[in-house]
């Protein structure tokens, strides 16, 4: 098999050490990406002193263009949606204008739906570190399954902002709008992170979910802006349009956030059986690349495609570190079944940098800050273009990587392993939902548990004429 190299490599002295000849595959591509600038701007004028202090404490004392754009299209009472790379600063664009409001109405209040749970209690520490060197004290909590029944009336009555995810809107809270009165009436800013992450039916389902939340708003007098973050992809306009339903929707794609120079590495495990094209087991070949990185405390992350292999990838690691008492403490391994304080346990430990590796399914491939990793191996294809570079990008937050993409036997990944100039140079995915599907649409619009602001006709092809019954706070209805 051929090797590609597609720029030189010759600058990589602050990359993690990979001899690519010493692999008994085929590296088919071996691509040096150069570390870019960033471009700054001033702090805005309009931006309170508290925040601006807050701001110095954390270094921060410029903000990226993006960042800049993002904070006076909202100031001016847009719509937003911010789409760039990972690690460049996308929390920011939305915090600011969220904080600085609440600075100067303290009534004010603002929702924020991310796709997971870890991935809100990241933000919920992101959010406090920023919140608590103001002057004024900002209430921000998670409200999920795992939030105390007595914490529950707190937030409902005096949370600031709010943290949840779409699935406990859409159940939790919207049916009892009646409880959340405060919210709704004072409710100014909606924030939708990992925007990408709403497509196909789970999209739609939480399009629906948008329309009962607008209407709900409407109801009790408020008109939120939406703010919205995604990672790269090909229509994010078009699908923010499709999810929000609004048209003044201001789109900022150009990152002004500097970028770490990477190396990246395509290898396709050798050949068992030509005739049925029976590779060495991708986990193996990862498990070779990445023993020698956690042996010399460089921090790596592995993403393998289902929860078996990441224990069968975790039990590898921790043999290969046997020797050493710590070996368990230093690799761990990361997926749904793992209780709530064990994941924000390992979470601090890759932060702190106490744990050296990470085994994970795809619930690490959200913006999750998980500390300064070096390296990331994927064992397998996932599926996406716009998934290979979210997983290949939690890598390199903070200075240069290393990202490695191991086959496996599939055909899928034999099609993206030969051709790697098909990989760089296709644009990502796009997401596309149908919110009017009629699959879709009596699981979700047609809820009794959202009381609408006035009659509304579905607009499917094919749906009998109905209007949605003004049905009171505590009908049900029919689900």
């Amino acid at each position: 098999m051929r090797s590609v190299t597609f720029s030189s490599p010759s600058p990589m002295s602050s990359l993690p050490p990979l001899d690519t000849d010493a692999l008994p595959g085929d590296i088919t591509l071996d691509h040096y990406i150069p570390a870019g600038p960033a471009e700054f701007c001033q702090l805005p004028n309009d931006l309170a002193e508290p925040l601006r202090a807050a701001l110095r404490g954390r270094g921060i004392d410029r903000l990226y263009t993006h960042q800049t754009r993002a904070y006076t299209a909202v100031r001016q009472g847009r719509h937003l949606v911010v789409v760039t790379p990972t690690a460049s600063g996308k929390t920011l664009c939305y915090n600011l204008p969220v904080l600085q409001r609440i600075l100067e109405k303290p009534a004010a209040r603002a929702l924020y739906l991310f796709p997971t749970k870890a991935l809100a209690q990241d933000q919920l520490a992101e959010l406090g570190a920023l919140a608590a060197a103001l002057p004024v004290e900002i209430r921000a909590d998670t409200y999920d399954g795992d939030t105390a029944p007595g914490r529950r009336t707190q937030i409902r009555e005096a949370g600031h902002i709010v943290l949840t995810n779409p699935d406990m809107l859409h159940t939790g809270i919207l049916p009892h709008h009646t409880r959340w009165r405060r919210l709704f009436s004072a409710l100014e800013y909606v924030v939708i992170d990992e925007l990408h992450s709403y497509r196909g039916v789970f999209g739609s389902q939480v399009a629906n979910v948008v329309r009962r939340l607008k209407r709900i708003c409407e109801f009790y007098g408020s008109a939120p802006r939406f703010l919205c973050a995604s990672a790269t992809i090909g229509n994010p306009l078009h699908l923010a349009q499709r999810l929000l339903e609004v048209s003044d929707l201001e789109l900022v794609d150009r990152s002004g956030a500097p970028r770490g120079e990477k190396r990246l590495v395509f290898y396709n495990p050798p050949l068992l059986d030509p005739h049925l094209g029976v590779r060495r087991s991708s986990l193996l070949e990862a498990r070779r690349i990445a023993a020698p990185w956690l042996r010399r405390h460089i921090q790596t992350i592995l993403f393998c495609r289902s929860r078996l292999q990441v224990e069968v990838m975790l039990s590898y690691l921790q043999q290969d570190l046997a020797p050493r008492l710590d070996s368990q403490r230093r690799v761990r391994g990361y997926r749904s079944g793992y209780l709530p304080l064990q994941r924000r346990s390992i979470e601090a430990g890759l932060r702190s940098g106490e744990v050296d590796g990470v085994v994970s399914t795809n619930a690490l491939e959200l913006g999750i800050d998980i500390g300064s990793l070096q390296a990331a191996i994927l064992v397998g294809y996932p599926g996406t273009i716009a998934s290979t570079w979210q997983q290949l990008g939690r890598a390199g937050r903070k200075s240069g990587a290393v990202a490695v993409f191991v086959a496996s036997s599939s055909p899928l990944d034999q099609f993206i392993v030969r051709h790697p100039e098909y990989f760089l140079g296709s644009s990502p995915e796009e997401g596309l939902v149908d919110p009017d599907n009629l699959l879709v649409l009596p699981a979700t619009a047609g809820s009794g548990h959202a009381r609408p602001s006035r009659p509304r006709t579905c607009r499917c092809a094919g749906w009998p004429p109905t209007t949605w019954s003004s049905s009171t706070p505590r009908d049900r209805g029919r689900r």
